[in-house]
């Protein structure tokens, strides 16, 4: 099976869209549980980083921020090149590990 296949079917596992989140806790609780998912399905660091980077270009788009902290993510995902917004990726997935 293709790598990126894979990879792909792990994310729709692990990166449901559609969630309503009203706090920041509230997100990066989701967003914790949704990394733990992916560790559990043999996701390492940089397919995580890739996952929350897909993930953060879709609510960037479609999601209107509901909290000051997720309008200040909005805001510096919408600014950043794409290797910022993958480095930006990877300290929330960090983020959420602690």
């Amino acid at each position: 099976m293709d790598k990126q296949l894979d990879e792909n079917k792990i994310e729709n596992q692990v990166y449901k869209n559609g969630d309503v989140l009203t706090s920041f806790g509230e997100f990066k609780e989701y967003l914790s549980g949704k990394v733990s998912l992916g560790k559990k399905l043999g996701m390492d660091e940089e397919q995580l980083a890739n996952s929350a980077q897909k993930l953060a270009d879709y609510l960037a788009s479609q999601e209107p921020p509901r909290n000051s902290e997720e309008h200040l993510l909005q805001q510096l995902w919408k600014v950043g090149t794409e290797e910022e917004q993958h480095t930006l990726a990877h300290m929330l997935v960090r983020l959420v590990q602690q």
